[in-house]
């Protein structure tokens, strides 16, 4: 059985003025998630470039209980805007960095 990287919810709409601090399920991929990491990129649709803006559109550190991660809060984004966030743990041995879009909005 293959598991998508992309989460299945689909594209998240965030307005620019926006904080939200989001969660995803580790279950897909596998429990008790460790050593998680976050990041944010701006995705430039024309010429598919990725840049990241970690340090200016996240505030905190990802956490988890259970199979549960919470992401630190998303910010600060620019209308108009695609971002793609990655979400890196392990899971028994294995590495996983399951993704999803956020566009923001107005």
């Amino acid at each position: 059985m293959t598991v998508k990287r992309e989460v299945k919810e689909g594209i998240q709409l965030q307005g620019a003025d926006e904080t939200i601090t989001y969660k995803i399920t580790s279950t897909p991929w596998g429990a008790t998630p460790t050593s998680l990491d976050a990041k944010i990129y701006s995705y430039n649709i024309d010429t598919a470039a990725y840049s990241d803006v970690t340090s200016s559109n996240m505030t905190g550190t990802a956490s988890a209980n259970g199979d549960v991660i919470t992401l630190p809060s998303i910010h600060s984004l620019t209308a108009g805007t695609r971002y793609r966030v990655e979400v890196k743990f392990t899971s028994s041995g294995n590495v996983f960095e399951p993704y999803f879009w956020i566009h923001a909005q107005r």
